[in-house]
């Protein structure tokens, strides 16, 4: 049974916690040396710091199954980081779908869905067989009868079926385009239909064949049984994605695929399979990532020994994409309808393991619960017991300001005390920050028991801002957000 929110979920052994890359030893006074530092945005100043080198001290625990782990993220995060492809089911009813096309001796016939050739194999289906021709890259040394069809462009043909009046194009923007600008947008124009008969295969369409100005490929492949036939889209670069397909006459499927890739078919091994491309196009007219979205095969893939490798922990990720939020005004988990690119595709795999993911704001090796705002206070606070005892004066003014509120710092023969004051100036800011983080209700993330997965490296975060005073000056705290799930 899943806790209700991931923060509650069983606590785990200091043993099985991992650092999340972005830990360092810190002079900050009490502080535990394996939590980062906040992140902080502060007007321009003339004279600048040396930044601190972070530590490569690292746990031992197990080194061998850690870089198991490494591994498989970065394959993960790679293949997250590049998507080129994405698929869905369009919600239809298939006995709703009718083909209109014309044979070459002028005849208009109409074919109805769903069809399951075992059963019987409708006339019109054999008629439109015989106005197809063969394709144009079919290799020398297949035979006539195993070749892929298409349906000749001049002879009519329209269906019932418009992917305008359903919600593909959206999820097609939020997987491959999530940086299209406002102001911009993917339309649709039918390209062909393309049947495969049984023991017949497609040979690899090359992008060169499509030189009408498209940004992307919709595939939608009709409700006819079928076996085998796998869809195979691979892009430059040479990475495969392989789409098997339910083959079923009550499924419609679709998968979209940039353009500068190229696909191939497998070979089919009993049915027929019916399939009608759609060009996408980028339009520009002026003035929730949809659930349709479906990760590949081989995303999945990628996924699943991360998850085998973090049962029983509390996981997480880094969001990547720029949302445009204050944290101060709403909570993350209210970001999951908007969430786009990667982050997108992430959420709706996690999803098919049948796991929760949460949102959460994040800081400074802080988390926030998932009901929870981000507030970072003021400067005017309440005295309290822990200020007391860090040495703070009541009110939290510049510390350059304050004439007795710590404690004198003896001279140093060996130290700079230029140097030394700014130790001092940086030490109090953070443990200011950090007693106004846990009073507005985060907690650390080694407390929370959870395990940040990312790159030796990482890369991009979401960074949204929250202003608060200190000092006399307005200041902005990074916050990045987190896909945390439980893996049971």
């Amino acid at each position: 049974m899943f806790p209700q929110s991931v923060l509650s979920s069983p606590a785990l052994s200091a043993a099985s916690r991992l650092s999340d890359g972005s830990s360092r030893h810190s002079d900050l006074g009490h502080r535990t040396k394996s939590q980062p530092d906040f992140e902080i945005e502060r007007p321009l100043k003339s004279a600048t710091t040396t930044p601190k080198r972070p530590s490569a001290r690292r746990q031992k625990s197990d080194y061998h199954a850690e870089h198991a782990l490494r591994g498989s993220v970065l394959r993960l995060l790679t293949a997250k980081a590049r998507p080129f492809t994405t698929s869905g089911r369009i919600p239809l009813d298939p006995s709703a779908l009718v083909l209109f096309f014309r044979s070459k001796s002028g005849i208009t016939h109409s074919l109805d869905f769903p069809i399951n050739v075992d059963y019987d194999t409708p006339p019109a289906l054999d008629v439109l067989i015989a106005a197809c021709r063969p394709h144009q890259t079919a290799g020398i040394n297949v035979y006539p009868d195993r070749d892929s069809l298409f349906y000749p462009p001049n002879l009519p043909l329209t269906a019932t079926l418009e992917i305008a009046n359903h919600p593909i194009l959206d999820a097609v923007r939020n997987s491959l385009f999530p940086t299209l600008p406002i102001g911009h947008y993917l339309v649709t124009v039918r390209d062909r239909l393309e049947v495969v008969g049984s023991g017949c295969r497609m040979s690899p369409q090359p992008r060169t064949l499509r030189n009408d100005g498209r940004v992307a490929t919709v595939v939608v492949t009709l409700p006819v049984q079928y076996r085998g036939g796998a869809l195979i889209v691979r892009n430059s670069e040479g990475d495969e994605e392989k789409f098997f397909g339910g083959g079923k006459s009550e499924l419609v499927e679709w998968t979209a695929f940039l353009a500068e890739c190229e696909y191939e078919v497998e070979t089919v091994q009993h049915g027929c399979r019916i399939s009608i491309s759609f060009a996408v196009h980028l339009k520009t007219y002026g003035p929730s990532v949809d659930p349709l979205i479906t990760p590949s095969e081989h995303f999945l893939d990628l996924l699943s020994p991360v998850l085998t490798l973090s049962r029983g922990r509390k996981v997480a990720f880094y969001l990547t994409q720029d949302y445009s939020v204050n944290p101060a005004d709403t909570i993350a988990e209210s970001m999951v309808p908007h969430l786009k690119g990667s982050d997108s595709l992430l959420y709706h795999a996690l999803k098919s393991f049948k796991l929760a993911p949460e949102l959460h704001w994040a800081a400074g090796g802080y988390i926030w619960p998932i009901d929870c705002t981000v507030e970072c206070g003021s400067d005017a606070v309440p005295e309290s017991p822990t200020a007391a005892m860090m040495g703070f004066a009541p009110p939290f003014t510049s510390p350059s300001k304050r004439g007795g509120g710590m404690p004198a710092r003896p001279m140093s023969y060996y130290g700079d005390p230029t140097e030394d004051e700014e130790l001092d100036t940086m030490r109090t800011e953070a443990d200011i920050i950090r007693l106004r983080v846990e009073e507005s209700g985060a907690i650390a993330l080694a407390e929370a028991e959870i395990f940040i997965l990312s790159d030796w490296a990482p890369g991009p975060m979401t960074k949204e801002r929250v202003y608060f005073a200190s000092g006399g000056e307005l200041e902005k705290l990074i916050v990045n957000v987190l896909m945390v799930t439980y893996v049971p």
